[in-house]
């Protein structure tokens, strides 16, 4: 198989005739007169592994499939519209959603029937996959005029659009109390078993944190010492999520996007310790090319059997005479974009330079084989993949690319994330001021099943949450009004739904959050990396604000490129200066640290 994805890869070898996904398996379903079955999971999935064993590799079983069906098997983190696409359809058909996830569809792609993972014999009420094959082949021979009738109904509702919100006005102390009033009192965290990190969540209250939110400080503190028991305490990664309530028993599983968040939330936190894991880890998944792998296996290889979670109840000695468990090697655009903001955030903000030079490298290689003619979603080796980009694509890697800028000062990051977002903004359309240049998926466009980007933010931001705090940080470098308006634009059409559920749209609030801020920014003009007022500046952290440490040289650079911000900041020969604005309104400039430091205590 020449699939850009270890997940398609690994099913190479099924007896089941999987396509990939594309316009062909649904036209040949048409030829056949039979359902397609889209089975959507990825490389680091637990049950799709034991799916795959039980079902997709009997021969049986693959048999039936091959005849009545066609199948197509996706990785949801290659093809991330599809998978929001089926997995909104497959919420008419059951609560309990997940990966594997199997949706039978017609040929026109739109959804009768879905599930996750289905055992080979019943199990607990649980039917078998055999009888779900079963029935709906009886479904489809026997009811095709009712299969039809609930499929549309389906399409319908995906196709609803809620109404644009009017306006931004969020009331953040009833927000943090609600959330307050998730939190698990005994054990931490939010809600009970399966416990997760919600890393938008904790970063939300870290915004409110850094504006005087005292409620917020203490939540997020509490929060974030509580995660620390999804934390690997021999390499410092952490894992997707504990199956109890008390943090215990991990889900093994290690994914890229999960560490990249919490890494800038535990080093605006001060808690250097973990982020040094944390980084540490991110740096290990870097692939030969410079961008971040994707993710990491829960099982490895014991005496010829994959066991989960065996590798990580093991010492260090103990590890380094087994093999690791495997890593997902694809490269996600969006997701190598929050490693790079999340690395360069951390070592500003904690002294680490070496964690700057790994984002560049992963920016680096990301600009030379992703951005281009298309933005590219996912690659492998020297492979790249024909799924189309998302705007968790284009917001994540803009954000990345601002905050390494902001970090390295070099003004080629920023321009280029200035590109990506002003692509966006052309791309806008149907109410929304962001779209994605080049249009949803192909397949889901032409069968009407393209819809609107999901505002919701689940375990990473959502890619309009993405997008617009990308336009927001380019107003505060930029004072181009467009940028802000869109961002506020996009919050307002959010705003009541993050109001009413604020657990799930924790991305979205700290947005609002830094939209609700006075455009507060500090500059100094430094030659010398370790002059005081340089370490205070990047040592800074407020929501709604910027704050950089620029060359002269490099200010010039800057302010030639188009940033308002940057203009007429100069110093005296060798001597260190600093420019602290307010809505690009800057008081006298100041060249002593102490001073500096009453001004960002006042802001």
């Amino acid at each position: 198989m020449d699939a850009v994805s270890p997940y398609l890869r690994s099913h190479a070898d099924n007896p089941v005739d999987w396509w990939q996904w594309g316009p062909e398996p649904f036209a040949e379903a048409a030829r056949r007169d039979v359902p397609v079955l889209v089975s959507i999971g990825y490389s680091t999935c637990h049950w799709c592994h034991v799916m795959a064993r039980e079902s997709f590799s009997d021969p049986a079983m693959a048999a039936i499939m091959n005849e009545r069906f066609v199948a197509i098997k996706v990785d949801r983190e290659e093809h991330a519209e599809v998978d929001s696409t089926y997995m909104a359809a497959a919420a008419a058909f059951t609560g309990n959603l997940g990966w594997p996830l199997n949706v039978f569809v017609t040929p026109e792609g739109r959804a009768f029937f879905a599930g996750t993972y289905w055992p080979p014999e019943p199990v607990q009420g649980h039917p078998s996959f055999r009888v779900v094959l079963d029935a709906v082949t009886d479904a489809w021979q026997q009811r095709r005029a009712e299969v039809d009738k609930n499929a549309a109904a389906i399409v319908d509702a995906l196709a609803s659009v809620p109404a644009a919100g009017e306006s931004l006005v969020i009331d953040f102390d009833s927000i943090v109390a609600e959330l307050a009033g998730y939190e698990d009192s005994q054990f931490g965290g939010f809600g009970g078993a399966p416990k997760f990190p919600v890393s938008p969540v904790q970063r939300f209250l870290l915004e409110r944190a850094s504006v005087g939110d005292t409620v917020a400080s203490t939540l997020a503190h509490r929060t974030l010492r509580a995660t620390l028991g999804l934390r690997d305490t021999v390499d410092g990664g952490f894992f997707r999520y504990a199956t109890m309530r008390d943090w215990s028993d991990p889900h093994y599983e290690r994914m890229l996007y999960d560490n990249a968040q919490l890494l800038p939330g535990y080093a605006i936190a001060g808690m250097e310790d973990v982020a040094q894991g944390l980084a540490g880890w991110i740096a290990s998944m870097q692939q030969p090319g410079g961008g971040f792998a994707s993710a990491q296996d829960s099982e490895s290889t014991v005496d010829g059997k994959r066991v989960e979670g065996f590798y990580y109840s093991l010492d260090a000695a103990s590890r380094g005479r087994m093999e690791a468990p495997p890593v997902d090697a694809k490269v996600l655009t969006g997701w190598n974009g929050l490693a790079i903001e999340g690395l360069a955030v951390a070592g500003r903000l904690l002294g680490h330079p070496e964690w700057i030079a790994t984002a560049r490298i992963a920016a680096d290689f990301l600009l030379e084989h992703h951005v281009g003619a298309r933005l590219v979603r996912a690659s492998i080796g020297s492979t790249v993949s024909s799924a189309r980009a998302t705007l968790e694509d284009v917001g994540m890697l803009a954000s990345g690319l601002i905050e390494l800028a902001i970090a390295t000062g070099e003004v080629r990051y920023v321009v280029a994330a200035r590109t990506l977002v002003d692509d966006s903004l052309a791309a806008g359309s149907g109410g929304l001021t962001f779209g994605v240049p080049g249009g949803a998926d192909p397949v889901l466009q032409s069968q009407g099943l393209a819809v609107e980007p999901d505002p919701s933010d689940g375990a990473l931001p959502s890619g309009l949450s993405a997008v617009a705090s990308a336009a927001h940080r380019l107003f505060l470098l930029t004072a181009h009004e467009q940028y802000r308006a869109a961002a506020t634009a996009v919050m307002a059409r959010i705003a009541e739904a993050a109001s009413r559920q604020p657990i799930s749209c924790g991305a979205a609030l700290a947005v609002m959050s830094a939209l609700a801020q006075p455009a507060r920014q500090v500059v100094v003009i430094s030659d010398d990396p370790a002059d005081a007022l340089a370490a205070l500046a990047r040592r800074w952290h407020r929501s709604g604000s910027i704050s950089i440490v620029l060359t002269g040289a490099q200010a010039a650079q800057w302010a030639d490129a188009g940033f308002a911000l940057l203009e007429g900041r100069v110093s005296a020969p060798g001597v260190a200066t600093s420019y602290v604005c307010t809505d690009f309104v800057c008081r006298l400039p100041a060249t002593d640290a102490a001073n500096l430091a009453r001004e960002l205590d006042r802001e």
